[in-house]
């Protein structure tokens, strides 16, 4: 029993070579190296080297850059031109365009002045207001042998701007703000306006009555038009 007990006994060099970790599990698992560990920073190294270092045939040029911006601006400047000529139209007054650059006369409706119908529907020293020049109200004269007029005379009152109203019964224009007055041809002849009413020629061009600038004396008074 005492060999026994002494052949299972450890001896102190078998102690000391546990102790330095030889026949140990533990510490031999822990000496060995973790292969993930190292192939995880293998592969890390080979990433970061494909990221940074690009082949020179990849490199974009210059020139195609150049090229592909100004096709995108060029294909934008289409469609933005076709949305602005359209809007920029909208701001010309209608009715421009006539017969030695003047407008097209409109009546309430927006409808082209035709002078057949108007001399039917208007009688003698009628003074009825139409769409003029730069969209200004203006009066087409019918004269007292039921033809139109050669002049058109501008509504805007020349004190504040009001719109001034044709009295048929006292036969001369009269003005609601002020009080100015101006004879049936619009020239002044009270106050406080200071000048008269503006011109403008009347032609007619394939029945269509057609607004045109006066640039000439005004034939009521002598002066030049201060409206040139």
């Amino acid at each position: 029993m005492a060999s026994t007990t002494l052949s299972t006994a450890a001896t102190p060099s078998q102690l000391s070579s546990c102790k330095s970790g030889i026949f140990s599990p533990s510490q031999a698992l822990l000496s060995k190296p973790v292969r993930g560990l190292s192939l995880g920073k293998e592969r890390r190294g080979k990433v970061n080297c494909q990221a940074t270092s690009i082949p020179a045939d990849r490199v974009p040029d210059m020139e195609k850059r150049k090229l592909m911006n100004l096709l995108l601006l060029g294909g934008l400047s289409l469609p933005t031109a076709g949305m602005l000529i359209p809007y920029t139209y909208f701001f010309v007054p209608p009715g421009t365009g006539g017969a030695d650059g003047g407008t097209v006369a409109k009546d309430a409706l927006g409808n082209d002045v035709l002078a057949s119908a108007w001399v039917k529907t208007h009688g003698p020293n009628d003074r009825t207001l139409t769409q003029g020049l730069k969209g200004d109200p203006t009066y087409l004269v019918v004269e007292s042998d039921k033809t139109l007029a050669t002049y058109g005379i501008n509504a805007v009152c020349t004190h504040l701007g009001c719109v001034v109203p044709w009295n048929a019964a006292e036969n001369k224009f009269i003005c609601p703000c002020h009080g100015s007055q101006y004879n049936n041809q619009g020239k002044v002849v009270r106050g406080p306006a200071p000048l008269s009413l503006a011109l403008a020629h009347v032609d007619i061009d394939d029945d269509k009555v057609i607004f045109v600038p006066w640039v000439e004396t005004d034939f009521r008074t002598g002066d030049d038009p201060w409206w040139a």
